[in-house]
């Protein structure tokens, strides 16, 4: 009977052990997918900073040369 019982013990840690296994292989294939989303975000984040630092710079342009427009307005008005 103990021989019976050490070979369920023993099914049974494989079992377990087979679990244990597959729980560990979706943990590391959801830990690549998450790295590899991050990777995508974090591009994605470094675009669209450098689409509104050059957004920034054309509103600063367009403010200056509309300052430009309406002090030569100005300027004309008082001749």
């Amino acid at each position: 009977m103990t021989k019976t019982m050490n070979n369920r013990d023993a099914g049974k840690i494989r079992e377990d052990l087979q679990r244990l296994e597959q729980q560990v292989e979706r943990l590391v294939q959801r830990c690549a997918r998450l790295q590899e989303e991050n990777r995508v975000l974090r591009q994605s984040q470094d675009n669209l900073n450098a689409e509104r630092a050059s957004l920034l710079e054309k509103n600063e342009m367009a403010r200056s040369r509309i300052e430009a427009m309406i002090s030569r307005l100005k300027a004309m008005e008082h001749h």
